[in-house]
Order: C-alpha cells, then sequence, then structure tokens
C-alpha cells in the first residue's frame, strides 16, 4: 500500500511544481508560499477532523514534538526557497535540482538513521546525481 501512496505522491507533486510554475507569474515568491501553505493547513486539518485523528494530540511526545516542529521549519524553509527558484528559473530545471533531495535523504538517513546503503542504492544515487547534473545542460 505505501508503494500506491508514493506513486500519488510523485503525481502530486509533479502537478505541484507545473501548477505553481503557472500561478507564480507576477506574484511575491514569499506570498505565493504562504497561500500554498495555508491551503496544506485547512487540508491537513480537514483531514485530522474527518478521520478522527485528534484524540491522538495528547499522546505526541515532547521528542516528537521538537522533530515535527524542526521538520515544519525544514518544510517551510523549503517551500520559501523552491517557490523562488521556481519563480526566476525553468520548472524542468528547478524540479530536477529539487528532487535530488532524494539524494541527499538517503546520506542522511545513512549517517542519521544508519540505514544501510548496498550496491543498488549506491548505482541509484551515481545515476540520480548524474541524471540531475544532465538535465541542468
Amino acid at each position: 500500500m505505501w508503494f500506491i501512496f508514493a506513486i500519488l505522491s510523485s503525481i502530486f507533486a509533479a502537478l505541484t511544481s507545473i501548477l505553481a510554475k503557472l500561478g507564480i507569474e507576477q506574484v511575491n515568491s514569499n506570498l505565493a508560499t504562504a497561500i500554498r501553505t495555508l491551503v496544506v493547513v485547512v487540508m491537513a486539518w480537514g483531514i485530522v477532523f474527518l478521520t478522527g485523528g485528534t484524540s491522538g494530540i495528547s499522546e505526541i511526545s515532547r521528542k516528537s514534538w521538537i522533530f515535527l516542529i524542526l521538520s515544519g521549519l525544514a518544510t517551510g524553509a523549503s517551500w520559501l526557497c523552491y517557490y523562488k527558484a521556481l519563480q526566476i528559473g525553468e520548472a524542468s530545471k528547478v524540479v530536477p535540482v529539487d528532487k535530488f533531495s532524494l539524494v541527499l535523504t538517503i546520506l542522511l538517513a545513512f549517517l542519521i538513521l544508519h540505514e544501510q546503503i548496498n550496491l543498488h542504492k549506491l548505482i541509484g544515487i551515481l545515476l540520480i546525481t548524474v541524471g540531475t547534473f544532465v538535465m541542468l545542460l
């Protein structure tokens, strides 16, 4: 089931980039990010309320709160930078560089989470890295 959600995430992420590029024209990139964020907040809380997910709020540990807040700050910084890059650059160049986060995630997962990097992952990392830079030409 995770794979279906991952594919859907990929499709929606692609739509996000194209729709953002179309909508950000002559709009301050920070304002555009704030509008996008507001929509995401309303949508996320709507889903939480519809699915009864609010009952778990009191059970969230201090550690989880800290890391979720830090993740939110990283997301905000990423979105602000992404929208600025998308506003001034070509989507076909900005998006591959943004998706290079895949390589960085695998490396950070190895360093911080102690996840393994096998030969297949290493080959994938190298191919994605080369592919990212080839797309910039």
